[in-house]
């Protein structure tokens, strides 16, 4: 459900009744995700009425940053459950649909399984 949040967000939805509509999240469980998204510093929430009062939630920097996570779970989805007809593509800036890519920063190679292996303090070792 908070992923669902995220995308709306990323599509510029901001209200609440929005996002339960778009989402179809109960309002309560939806509430209550929201709360934690903003707890963990991944969007906020701005006051835009006071009678009553209402909020609009928004992506905070971390959160902008997690959308390029669900565009490379998009890109997988539209591979494997909506080949050849995505349900929604995404436009650079360059004016071409967005074909994520996941690179090395040093030598630019293609970071994928077997590519690379993991390091560090949550790595297994042998």
């Amino acid at each position: 459900m908070e992923l669902l949040a995220i995308r709306e967000l990323s599509y510029g939805v901001g209200r609440f009744d929005q996002i339960v509509r778009n989402t179809g999240a109960p309002r309560d469980i939806l509430t209550a995700r929201l709360r934690k998204l903003e707890s963990n510093g991944i969007i906020q929430r701005k006051r835009y009425s006071e009678h009553p009062v209402r909020h609009e939630y928004h992506l905070t920097p971390a959160g902008v940053e997690l959308c390029d996570v669900l565009i490379a779970l998009m890109k997988w989805g539209d591979r494997h459950l909506h080949p050849g007809d995505p349900p929604v593509r995404w436009r650079h800036s360059c004016g071409q649909t967005v074909d994520p890519l996941l690179i090395c920063r040093h030598c630019g190679g293609e970071a994928r399984v077997g590519a690379h292996s993991p390091t560090g303090r949550g790595a297994l070792t042998t």
